[in-house]
């Protein structure tokens, strides 16, 4: 028979939530578009009106 490995000693609530305390998820990091004043992510073309650096990269219908 196969023996499983098994931890000697069980770990504690304070060290699995110190494991856990990066484990939190970030909010996206959202720019005023300089055109259109809305908000989108940063370094990506603007879905609401196409523009990026200055440019406009897509045509967006209106």
């Amino acid at each position: 028979m196969a023996k499983h490995p098994v931890p000697k000693k069980r770990t504690s609530k304070a060290r699995r939530d110190q494991r856990r305390s990066h484990h939190a998820l970030t909010p996206k990091n959202l720019t005023t578009c300089p055109q259109c004043s809305s908000k989108k992510p940063q370094h990506e073309v603007c879905p609401d009106c196409g523009y990026y650096g200055g440019k406009q990269v897509i045509n967006v219908e209106a």
